[in-house]
């Protein structure tokens, strides 16, 4: 379904049932699409081909079966990316794709995922904070979380907190060092802040 009515456009194949991303109808607009909506499907195919949206400004893919380990596509110009209701557990891992793929990023969602603790999904509050600050640490653009706009002092605890991962040949950490350093600063917040 496209939508031209509200000034840009927008296609959508949500509730489709899809275990493939039907590339033919989506590259047919590949100077043009600006939002994409994939979301209540049942795909877990890594989307590369989508790498060739040049103005593609959202990405909804909420309700699939997405991993930790899907690879994106370099997309510039992408400012929104919804991942809610999926099957991400890896949070550094996921966050590392995330940043090196959408420089651009303003806006994330990933609610009731593994990965994103919160009451909704059984996670503390002190395990939801620690993934805000994880996350806003890492994506330094962010603006919104979730459903949250992210504050200064968000920020300047998520640096206190975190280091950004270097990605830098010389000085990159592996991704089993990100996880364990995650791990280890949640348990550090956690006993800090009882």
């Amino acid at each position: 379904m496209e939508d031209h009515v509200s000034g840009f456009q927008r296609l959508s194949f949500a509730y489709q049932d899809l275990t493939e991303i039907p590339y033919e109808s989506i590259l047919a607009q590949t100077e043009t699409l600006e939002v994409l909506d994939l979301s209540y499907n049942l795909l877990d195919e890594n989307p590369v081909l989508l790498g060739q949206l040049q103005k593609l400004s959202t990405l909804v893919l909420d309700c699939n079966s997405y991993t930790s380990h899907i690879k994106f596509p370099f997309m510039p110009s992408v400012t929104t990316v919804c991942v809610n209701k999926n099957r991400i557990g890896n949070l550094p891992l996921f966050v590392e794709e995330v940043r090196q793929k959408f420089p651009a990023i303003r806006i994330l969602s990933m609610m009731n995922n593994e990965a994103a603790p919160s009451y909704f999904n059984g996670g503390s509050h002190t395990q939801y904070v620690d993934y805000r600050q994880y996350v806003i640490s890492q994506i330094p653009g962010l603006e919104v979380l979730d459903d949250t706009g992210v504050l200064q002092e968000e920020r300047v605890q998520a640096r206190r907190t975190y280091r950004l991962q270097q990605s830098s040949a010389g000085g990159r950490r592996t991704k089993d060092d990100a996880l364990r350093k995650h791990t280890h600063t949640h348990s550090a917040v956690r006993f800090r802040r009882q």
